[in-house]
């Protein structure tokens, strides 16, 4: 028997969670941009396939570092 494969486990993939309506208009006024200026990720992505994100979602992603402690970065979900 295989094991189905969840990437979401794996340790070098970044924590990804899709925001609210309320939480985007947060970070979008915190930047003072609009969804079309935030970095693109594909809706083929395969983590934005895992957490089913849909075209438009906002994501927001947060990454470890050693160095640098805790980043977070800001993806809309696109479908070209």
């Amino acid at each position: 028997m295989v094991e189905e494969f969840n990437i979401l486990n794996h340790e070098l993939v970044p924590e990804h969670t899709i925001l609210n309506k309320e939480e985007e208009k947060e970070v979008l006024d915190k930047f003072k941009i609009g969804p079309e200026n935030l970095p693109k990720i594909m809706i083929n992505d395969p983590v934005v396939k895992a957490i089913g994100a849909k075209e438009g979602d906002i994501l927001k992603i947060t990454r470890k570092s050693k160095t640098a402690g805790t980043s977070l970065y800001y993806r809309i979900v696109i479908k070209k």
